[in-house]
């Protein structure tokens, strides 16, 4: 085989690759565009911290393999959390802020691995909530400056005023 024939091949599988990604993200795109992330803080919500972080991604409850294209949280972004008396704000760059209620949130602990990321063990920070009344999702976190034992207490304490106090 010539060094052009051999160009060639490796042109056209690289093309493929990149036609089945963008294919495979335009499904799953379609597959969650029926879910959407609570946005806006309510007007009254007293902030008691702020942390910079990064946000890795949302997944289907303990399946941190299968990564849900929920809006406006498809893609990793740097951002920063703000924890308020009333919920937990997320303030991605580039995205309209996202506000998870106390009564919606079910828990906050610690893991390692996410779709995109793995980190040293107990690196991220998993917010398991409530997108719908009967879909649970795990997004991750990770602290920029610091350890997730920072922020956990403060997420661990909405979770213990939500309203249905129900843990994992």
């Amino acid at each position: 085989m010539s060094r052009e024939g051999a160009v060639l091949i490796t042109a056209a599988i690289a093309v493929m690759i990149l036609v089945a990604m963008y294919l495979g993200w335009r499904r799953r795109l379609r597959r969650d565009s029926g879910l959407s992330a609570p946005l806006g803080v309510p007007e009254h919500a007293e902030v008691t911290a702020r942390h910079e972080i990064l946000y890795v991604a949302t997944t289907q409850h303990d399946q941190p393999l299968e990564r849900l294209a929920i809006t406006p949280l498809a893609y990793r972004a740097r951002g920063e959390l703000v924890v308020t008396d009333r919920g937990a704000a997320l303030s991605l760059d580039g995205s309209p802020t996202v506000f998870i209620a106390s009564s919606r949130l079910v828990t906050a602990d610690l893991a390692t691995v996410a779709i995109d990321r793995v980190v040293e063990p107990n690196g991220l920070i998993r917010l398991v909530w409530r997108i719908t009344d009967d879909l649970l999702v795990d997004t991750f976190l990770r602290h920029a400056s610091g350890g997730p034992q920072q922020i956990l207490p403060e997420l661990e304490a909405l979770c213990a005023g939500s309203e249905n106090g129900e843990q994992l």
